[in-house]
């Protein structure tokens, strides 16, 4: 008989703590990704001309419209703050372009040390998830190896903050189901239950979550309706199967998670996806509007539709693209682009000397992801979509099946509940871009994207629990050639020099460059 690996047996009392040493290293090397040559280049990337500016604005007590709420201004501003009092940053990489003299660290460690948390808290959410240890450490490692996210996070702007607050109202949420499942384990064995306090709590926190991704763009509103979808869902389940016989109930999987959210009542609701999603978003407004009695909370909003309203559309911007490209990753963004020769004098913002051995060194940063693990991320989603087809299909059998006939569920032993929670989330962060007419840029697609992340750590680990050598051979595979992906464009992530053969070679399609 062939054996099963079990990551969940290696963590035994006495044991060596390998998930959390293994979370440990992701999150170390994630760091060191995102302040390796942070100060690389003596410049404004891309769109820091606007956000380390409405930042510096924000600190010398001025309100810059930037069409979006401030908070990731504040996020930046108290990165500059600290930098510029604890001197960070060589003499080098100081520059007056914001108006201000300052340090491109101070205005960029702050994403870098926000954006290293990124893949934990990926991994917390398939932990919460599942319960299952192995799937949180692929989640976690895919997550470190995504090129966009890794390039968000080395310059000032707001995508990092946008989905990793989002991504915590989720971890909140699901925290909160876990308290609900463990009362309901106390009550079923006699034993004492969990203060009801802490519910309130993960529920507080999820709105806290929902709300300041809102507060830093209106898309990050998404992250809510994925959780409105899901409970919206419970209670229609819930309510469904008190019509129908006990033997033709839909069946959630073992866990049944989306039992447990369908006993979130309307005051829970109400609080949790209402009241402090939209206390925190209003509070986040504070700070900006004591700078000056101009414009109150409400012309602000106007003035941020209106701004929309006038961005142009998909010929606006050489970098536009169609929400239906991004998750083949058709449109990546160049966000910088430097050739130094042999021999030339590196321009002001290079704080570098080229490599003597390169007759023509290109630093070139492109917002672009892994393509292996992106194509690979998509597939993942289009099996989800498929096995929840498939499950739901199912389900419709048991329904109106013949007495003594036997089905054949779900071979690869995966429940309802983290394909559902993953469908529709992915769903709620994609769909809504299918109606912009405005210019949109794959970044757009990065909440999107942590869904579909988990949705291919999800079958690479189910592989690896398969009887087959074959699926336990593809997954480790998989995750080769999503590592050797990683280290192939690092260069582009990182800026790093390359000849021009070299940068050819990385360009795999003529809409890359």
């Amino acid at each position: 008989m062939s054996r099963v690996f079990s990551f969940e047996k290696m963590s035994l009392k006495g044991a060596f703590p390998w998930f959390g040493a293994g979370m440990a290293l992701l999150f170390f090397i994630s760091l060191g990704l995102r302040f390796w040559g942070l100060g690389r280049f003596n410049a404004l990337v891309f769109d820091e001309v606007y956000y380390a500016n409405f930042a510096r604005g924000f600190l010398q007590g001025k309100q810059e419209f930037g069409g979006h709420p401030p908070l990731s201004s504040y996020f930046i501003a108290f990165g500059i703050w600290v930098g510029e009092r604890m001197g960070w940053g060589a003499d080098n990489t100081r520059n007056t372009l914001t108006g201000m003299f300052l340090s491109t660290v101070s205005y960029r460690w702050m994403n870098a040390l926000i954006g290293a948390f990124f893949p934990l808290v990926v991994g917390a959410i398939a932990l919460q998830l599942t319960h299952r240890r192995l799937y949180a450490i692929i989640a976690t490692f895919l997550a470190a190896l995504d090129g966009l996210f890794l390039v968000e996070s080395r310059y000032a702007l707001n995508n990092i903050y946008l989905v990793l607050l989002g991504l915590l109202g989720q971890l909140f949420l699901l925290l909160a189901l876990n308290h609900l499942r463990q009362r309901a384990l106390a009550r079923e064995s006699g034993l004492p239950r969990p203060q009801s306090l802490f519910l309130w709590l993960w529920l507080v926190l999820a709105g806290v979550g929902f709300g300041g991704a809102i507060a830093i763009k209106w898309n990050g509103a998404a992250f809510l309706l994925g959780a409105i979808a899901l409970w919206v869902l419970a209670w229609a389940v819930a309510l469904l199967n008190r019509i129908l016989s006990p033997a033709r109930q839909i069946n959630l999987g073992s866990a049944s998670p989306l039992a447990y959210l369908s006993r979130l009542h309307l005051g829970h609701g109400a609080i949790a996806f209402g009241l402090i999603p939209a206390l925190t978003y209003w509070m986040s407004w504070w700070p900006y509007l004591n700078l000056g009695p101009n414009y109150s909370f409400w012309s602000w909003q106007k003035e941020i539709l209106s701004y929309h309203s006038r961005v142009g559309g998909f010929d606006a911007h050489q970098y536009c693209s169609h929400w239906y490209t991004w998750p083949l990753m058709q449109r990546p963004v160049a966000y910088f682009y430097q050739t130094v020769t042999v021999g030339q004098t590196p321009p002001p913002e290079l704080n570098v000397v080229p490599p003597p051995q390169l007759a023509e060194a290109i630093y070139d940063v492109h917002a672009m992801g892994n393509p292996i693990l992106w194509w690979f991320a998509t597939l993942g989603i289009v099996l989800s979509i498929g096995a929840l087809v498939y499950f739901l299909w199912q389900q419709v059998r048991v329904s109106a099946r013949e007495p003594g006939e036997t089905l054949v569920m779900n071979p690869w032993q995966l429940d309802a509940w983290p394909l559902l929670f993953l469908v529709v989330n992915w769903g709620a962060n994609l769909l809504p871009w299918v109606k912009v007419t405005r210019c949109t840029f794959i970044y757009h697609y990065m909440g999107a994207l942590v869904f579909t992340l988990l949705a291919i750590a999800l079958w690479i680990e189910r592989a690896f629990y398969s009887p087959s050598v074959w699926h336990r051979r593809f997954a480790i595979a998989t995750l080769i050639l999503i590592g050797m992906g990683f280290l192939f464009w690092l260069p582009l992530f990182l800026g790093l020099p390359l000849s021009p053969a070299e940068i050819q070679m990385r360009r795999w399609f003529m809409s890359w460059i």
